[in-house]
């Protein structure tokens, strides 16, 4: 059984996914299936391509926004609230451990005005913490009540 972690009502984060896990996904109603891991990080990850096909063959969307050591940037931020803004149902995003996952959620919700403390609650109790991007989550906020 794969290890979906719901922080929202419209999103999931989970460590990586195989091309397998994608019927259950589609199961539990995802409606896009986000990869957050470049490919090639590891020499056992699944290919990208293999869990696109699977997703698209379960009916589910499938969007890469690649998070690699160089961190986050505004246009992924940005990409993955437009994504979360137009899909017609859950998001499941994954990565290695979710982390990355949940970290770039975090951020796409600050940008669209939600409260960084409930957001970090909501990752807490999953157990994901936000730590390391709260300051950029804050910025957002402020940003969106200016």
């Amino acid at each position: 059984m794969a290890r979906f972690r719901k922080l929202s009502d419209d999103f999931y984060a989970s460590p990586q996914v195989t091309p397998g896990e994608m019927s259950e996904a589609a199961a539990m109603g995802i409606a896009l299936v986000v990869n957050n891991r470049p490919d090639g990080e590891a020499p056992d990850q699944p290919p990208g391509a293999d869990i696109e096909a699977a997703a698209r063959a379960a009916g589910m969307d499938y969007l890469a926004i690649p998070v690699g050591n160089a961190g986050f940037s505004e246009p992924q931020v940005e990409r993955l609230q437009q994504a979360l803004a137009g899909a017609s149902g859950p998001v499941l995003g994954f990565c290695r451990s979710g982390t990355r996952s949940t970290l770039l959620w975090s951020l796409a919700r600050a940008r669209s005005g939600e409260d960084p403390e409930s957001i970090a609650d909501a990752a807490a109790a999953v157990g994901y913490d936000v730590t390391p991007v709260r300051p950029a989550m804050d910025m957002f906020a402020a940003r969106g009540r200016s």
